[in-house]
């Protein structure tokens, strides 16, 4: 550094006065010197004043006395202490460029911020101060002008004698960014804007969206990285994948849907400060071109010279034209006309093709066939052209319309419509964005659901097809919001009622007649079992439930010119009237309760009146109401209004929606008529969980299940409990032969599997009953009902296997019984946690695991995971009734032998027979009734057999594998009888009796040291 006393100079001063006699020495900053001219008898060589800042960035120190040239510029006023100056001039500096520039910190704004003496303004006044001075060349002033809030936006103005250059702002704010990141999280908002590829995009396109990369001069390594689109943060899924390489960012948006128009912001993380970039504007998709043709096919008479008439048309604002045309026309609508000539006749084919022009993906062909000779039956027809007989045609459809009409052409020379698959362009796109659906997109999404059934409730509520699309659209959103557990808002669901409201309305009935008179045809054309809901009418209806049990817990009302919503929440009991025409009464409720109230007016136009015995004569005479509670009521009522009071015989009824293989129908099981005046019909309806889910998903809705399995199942669980604890109590008496112990060890493990699988039904209930569901725990509970449903019957499989096998080893030898303990346990739980963890992993990931918005067990509908119980269960039942049989025939060649061991044998034979003569009658014949509920889903009396047999499993378990046991009766007897004779006092022997511990311990250890031969077993075994 060059060192300079200055005594008295030519300088001009920071206010542009010329200035002499500098009596204090002064560090002047190196720009200063090159400003103000040569330093004459300045060493030079480490402070290079003419040519820019020295390459040690320090500061000249003038020391030695020297004078300066006059400066054709002026100096900058920095807002620092000057030196002393004793004389002035008159020159004034002249500004030539200034910037108002800001820069981010990520910190709440205070208002103290702009005061001059707040550390945060003093420290941000520094930085810029100082790297103004640095990175912009002739700076006259660099200022701070305050904060204000979005975090916190610094807002600063500099000024300069030169033309201030963008490279220098840029390099300027990233110096500045550096310095203060090391005392703030600081925000570096990019002046470029997100690249988004192509610029131009349709509905379900692919979107790239490129962020960064950072300035080089920013020093930064990306640690994290966020999207958000509007404000909203973007979760990575499906549809929307992240990428990052060497600091550029990608966003990939796979189906690009209207939800993803906007504003994208993308913002890049180096621990506490970050990179954002913006889009200029808000990206949005361009309307898909729908090109119509007339017809799309057509058969032409060849003949040299004759002209054929083409059409093509597209809505605005797009045109077209037909390519391989000379000099084609270019319109929205153009025609031409094709002159065959003897190549054509020769090719017998053309093909011609109508383009969208600017957009060529979009482009539609038309086919002409050309005959020599022939008759046409149907002939020139405006939409289907030419045919032979029983041709089928194909026409486009209607502009705005997407799919396809097909026709056969018929002997009368007419084209008979055979299939019509147009739907509106704007609901076939929300259709297949409903497959699509996350929380984020999901409000939009039924705004704008809404708005598209309003703006087109016209064309809607004529055409059956675009009213099946939407009934689709809402069992979509039923699906995702039950099974992700999302909550439906208040306005989300104004939005689902007011698109139900046009689907209901008397101008749609033609539709909804059309619509469920397809689906009976469909039904008895198929004469196949068919998935419930099956019928639009009947999935609309389901959706709804569906979307009404994810509302919020919250006191409102929502109306529409059909519909009235509301939502309430009681503690005790509950009176209400709806729309002055339905009233709900509540005597009682299970604690807080949240009730939904839906009342349609017009929902009969959706719901044909159909009952349960096939008979449409009937009419609704009333409301239809669909209520919903977070907690069990087991009995509500109803008071309707009679809408016409010239109808007699009311009837109370609910939707059930297994009646007619799925189609669904009125139903009375579980409500009946209470009180009828000349006004107003009373009705009282209440329904539980039922036991016959286990077989099937579809539960008819009868008080006489609910009664059968919650009293057969408290039976059946104390039933278990009994067996077990008489099985510890006489455990050692009663396993001393190999046949016995092996016996035993199944039923215990029968019974244990059963009872913890009547708990988990019991806990699946629960969980599945009221508003709120929990598909976790719902998941949890399905999985442990499976497993222990299918431990009870590979314990019962492996007891016939073990037994089977005693009864063909009779005289010696065999296996020992240790690995017969291995096979029993391998088989009754490894076979089963195999079976359930695999169908839990295939299913799972899909969520397609459990039921749907019913009750927690495994799902019908999607996956078939219910055959993952099915199948096995009869499968084992079938073994062990080949089992019985064949022992059965054993016994009977058996007759006649009068041998010692042949008697002994046939005792082993008498052991088996009994053993399956318990499991067979009791889970054979109960899980063969499953197939019949399978089968006839809707048949009250398979179900109530069933759920009877069900529900008392665990009280034959007890007579039968226990009680009648004559061992165990006897061992029952001599313990009683030594608890009596011991006035009260336990002994300590082990010969007498043990504490409950003790006996708890010995559950399963071996018997003795020595085994027994096979001839003393079979002999143990007549006893046990």
């Amino acid at each position: 550094m060059t060192s300079l006393n200055l005594t008295t100079a030519c300088y001009s001063d920071f206010n542009g006065i010329e200035q002499c006699q500098c009596e204090d020495p002064y560090l002047w900053p190196c720009h200063i010197c090159e400003t103000y001219g040569t330093c004459s008898n300045a060493r030079t060589q480490n402070c290079n004043c003419i040519n820019g800042i020295p390459p040690d960035g320090q500061y000249c120190e003038l020391n030695i006395t020297t004078t300066c040239s006059k400066p054709t510029t002026t100096a900058p006023p920095l807002e620092t202490t000057p030196p002393s100056i004793t004389e002035s001039s008159t020159q004034v500096p002249q500004t030539i460029d200034e910037r108002s520039l800001s820069f981010t910190m990520n910190i709440e704004f205070e208002d103290s911020y702009n005061n001059n003496d707040n550390d945060v303004h003093q420290r941000c006044l520094r930085s810029i101060q100082t790297q103004s001075e640095i990175h912009i060349p002739g700076l006259l002033s660099a200022s701070l002008s305050g904060f204000r809030n979005g975090s916190t936006i610094g807002d600063f103005e500099i000024t300069a004698n030169t033309p201030i250059q963008d490279s220098d702002v840029d390099a300027l704010l990233a110096a500045i960014f550096n310095d203060l990141r090391s005392t703030f999280p600081m925000i570096f908002v990019s002046n470029e804007t997100l690249e988004i590829q192509p610029n131009v995009s349709f509905f379900g396109n692919t979107v790239t969206v490129t962020c960064g990369p950072p300035p080089e001069d920013l020093d930064f390594r990306m640690t994290s990285l966020i999207w958000t689109l509007n404000g909203v943060l973007i979760n990575e899924d499906d549809q929307h994948v992240f990428s990052e390489d060497n600091g550029v960012a990608t966003l990939t948006i796979t189906n690009y849907f209207f939800t993803d128009e906007g504003r994208y912001q993308c913002q890049q993380f180096d621990q506490n400060s970050s990179f954002r970039q913006d889009s200029d504007d808000t990206f949005r998709f361009l309307e898909t071109p729908t090109i119509q043709m007339a017809p799309l096919q057509n058969n032409i008479l060849c003949e040299v010279g004759q002209q054929v008439s083409l059409e093509c048309s597209v809505q605005d604002p797009y045109q077209v034209e037909f390519q391989a045309i000379p000099n084609p026309e270019t319109s929205s609508r153009v025609q031409h006309l094709l002159t065959i000539t003897q190549e054509v006749c020769d090719n017998q084919e053309l093909n011609i093709t109508c383009q969208v022009n600017d957009f060529p993906q979009f482009k539609r062909n038309l086919t002409l066939m050309f005959f020599t000779d022939g008759a046409f039956t149907c002939v020139a027809d405006s939409v289907f052209g030419n045919g032979f007989l029983n041709e089928v045609g194909r026409a486009s459809c209607e502009l705005n319309q997407v799919g396809e009409k097909t026709a056969i052409c018929r002997e009368n020379g007419t084209w008979e419509a055979q299939e019509d698959s147009c739907t509106l362009q704007r609901i076939a796109h929300l259709l297949f964005q409903s497959q699509f659906l996350n929380e984020r997109t999901l409000p939009d999404f039924l705004e704008e659901l809404s708005n598209t059934t309003l703006e087109l409730s016209e064309q809607i509520t004529e055409s059956p097809n675009d009213i099946e699309a939407i009934v689709a659209i809402l069992n979509n959103v039923a699906s995702f919001v039950t099974t992700f557990n999302i909550d439906i808002s208040q306005e989300s669901m104004e939005d689902v009622l007011i698109t139900t409201d046009v689907l209901t309305r008397d101008e749609a009935t033609n539709s909804w007649d059309i619509l469920n008179t397809q689906a009976v045809i469909d039904i008895l054309e198929a004469r196949i079992f068919t998935p419930r809901n099956e019928s639009v009418s009947s999935l609309l209806l389901f959706s709804l439930e569906g979307i009404t049990s994810r509302l919020i817990n919250d006191s409102f009302s929502i109306e529409t010119p059909l519909i009235l919503l509301n939502k309430t929440t009681f503690t005790n009991n509950f009176n209400g009237d709806f729309n002055s025409t339905v009233g709900i009464d509540i005597e009682e409720s299970n604690g807080p309760t949240n009730l939904t109230v839906i009342t349609f007016e017009s929902l009969d136009n959706v719901l044909p009146p159909r009952d349960e015995n096939n008979s449409t004569g009937r009419v609704i005479n009333g409301r239809v109401v669909l209520v919903q509670s977070d907690t069990t009521v087991d009995n509500i009522s109803f008071t309707f209004d009679i809408i016409n009071d010239t109808l007699g015989n009311p009837q109370c009824v609910f939707w059930n929606f297994t009646l007619f293989e799925g189609l669904g129908g009125w139903d009375e099981e579980g409500c009946e008529l209470v009180v009828r005046d000349d006004e107003t019909v009373t009705c009282r309806c209440d329904h539980l969980t039922s036991f016959s889910m286990l077989m099937s998903p579809f539960v008819p809705n009868s008080r006489v299940l609910d009664y059968i399995s919650y009293i057969g199942v408290g039976i059946s669980m104390a039933s278990l409990l009994i067996c077990l604890i008489i099985e510890a109590f006489i455990w050692k008496k009663v396993r001393k032969s190999n046949t016995s112990h092996l016996r035993h060890i199944s039923i215990v493990n029968i019974a244990l599997s059963l009872l913890i699988a009547n708990i988990w039904f019991i806990i699946g209930a629960s969980i599945s009953e009221g508003e709120k569901k929990n598909p976790d725990a719902c998941t949890a509970a399905t999985f442990f009902i499976h497993f222990f449903y299918l431990a009870l019957f590979f314990w019962m499989l492996a007891s016939a296997l073990l037994l089977f096998y005693r009864s063909v080893r009779v005289f010696g030898g065999g296996i020992s019984k240790n690995t017969m303990m291995a096979i029993g346990f391998s088989l009754g739980y490894g076979a089963p946690l195999i079976i359930t963890v695999i169908t839990i992993a295939v299913t799972a990931p899909n969520n397609a695991y459990i039921q749907e918005n019913v009750i927690c067990w495994l799902n019908w509908e999607r996956s078939r995971a219910l055959l993952a119980f099915v199948i096995p269960a009869l499968l084992i039942v079938f073994i062990n009734i080949v089992i019985l049989i064949v022992v059965i025939v054993k016994i009977l060649q058996s007759r006649g032998m009068t041998s010692t061991a042949q008697e002994d044998e046939k005792y082993v034979l008498v052991v088996i027979i009994r053993s399956l003569a318990i499991l067979t009658p009791f889970f054979g014949i109960t899980w063969s009734l499953g197939v019949g509920i399978i089968i006839d889903p809707s048949n009250l009396g398979i179900h109530i057999t069933f759920a009877l047999f069900n529900s008392l499993q665990g009280f034959f378990i007890l007579v039968f594998g226990t009680l009648l046991d004559k061992k165990v009766r006897s061992e029952i007897s001599v313990f009683k009888s030594s608890t009596s004779s011991g006035s009260g006092t336990r002994t300590t022997s082990s010969g007498n009796s043990s504490s409950g511990w003790q006996i708890w311990k010995n559950f399963g250890r071996r018997a003795g040291t020595n085994l027994s031969s096979d001839s003393s077993s079979s002999s143990q075994a007549i006893n046990t």
